[in-house]
């Protein structure tokens, strides 16, 4: 536990979990002159015929698409489509509330990003800066600012990584020794314990779940009136709860969070103070 108290990670999938659709489709496909279905169908068509993961397969398809619309694929060209990304209601505020709910608690509530989609669009969009990191595919550029070679990829699987980054505090990339060496529980800087993973569909199941069976808290979300997979989530045991996308003062999600970042709270000054009695107990 750091000074500040322990350490709540409230962990966000992005596409149709904060903005309300896949970030590619609000400017990016519209700009080379496809529709989303168009986009889709092609990269998943070349992810299939090419045995080749489906992360990779847009990321090529994006390229490609821009050199034939003449777009330019430099990373600033990147960023600025994160400007016309949409969000569901309350996410813009969201965050600045999180923290101060948990501040009030004693708690420092940190915010993070674990998604398929882009890193540079994320960053060009209204809502970067609450992020203590965003991890996410990411482009190689060369000494031009052109993109070359994918340097960074985030598929379902390699979403679970990321926890574990987060649960040890080793977020720099590069840096797979000092994560692959043995931490005591009592030593990493966020415990699962004291994790909330949010998202909307199947692709973040493994994250889900992880979080789940470790005593953190995984909430599915869905566009309102339409549950759709959040539902089967739920009653598979891959979610705790399944919630309206609404992130609106005083609405349900944060009414759910709230309560759970108060039972971390506690069971985390519980689980510390019974430690403490152990190691004082007389022998």
């Amino acid at each position: 536990m750091s000074a500040g108290g322990p350490v709540i990670a409230l962990m966000y999938d992005f596409d149709k979990t904060l903005c309300t659709k896949d970030m590619q489709e609000y400017s990016f496909i519209p700009n080379v002159n496809m529709t989303a279905e168009e986009f889709w169908r092609e990269a998943n068509g070349l992810a299939v015929e090419k045995k080749m993961d489906g992360i990779l397969a847009y990321m090529y398809v994006m390229l490609e698409r821009s050199r034939a619309a003449r777009k330019s694929i430099r990373r600033e060209s990147f960023v600025k489509l994160g400007r016309d990304l949409e969000f569901f209601p309350g996410v813009e505020s969201w965050f600045d509330r999180m923290s101060a709910f948990g501040e009030s608690l004693g708690a420092q509530v940190r915010h993070y990003i674990i998604s398929s989609g882009l890193r540079e669009i994320i960053e060009g969009s209204s809502i970067y800066g609450y992020f203590s990191e965003v991890f996410a595919c990411e482009y190689l550029y060369d000494v031009d600012g052109v993109a070359v070679w994918p340097k960074n990829v985030v598929n379902y699987t390699t979403k679970t990584q990321f926890l574990f980054r987060i649960n040890k505090g080793v977020t720099d990339l590069s840096d797979d020794r000092t994560l692959n060496e043995y931490t005591p529980e009592d030593k990493r800087p966020v415990p699962f314990r004291n994790m909330i993973y949010i998202a909307d569909g199947v692709t973040d199941v493994p994250c889900m779940k992880l979080v789940r069976v470790n005593g953190g808290c995984s909430i599915a979300v869905y566009p309102q009136g339409r549950p759709g997979a959040a539902a089967s989530l739920v009653r598979d045991g891959r979610a705790d709860f399944m919630l309206p996308a609404d992130y609106s003062a005083d609405g349900e999600l944060e009414a759910t969070v709230r309560d759970v970042v108060r039972r971390m709270v506690i069971s985390d000054s519980l689980i510390r103070r019974s430690a403490m009695q152990r190691e004082g107990a007389p022998c």
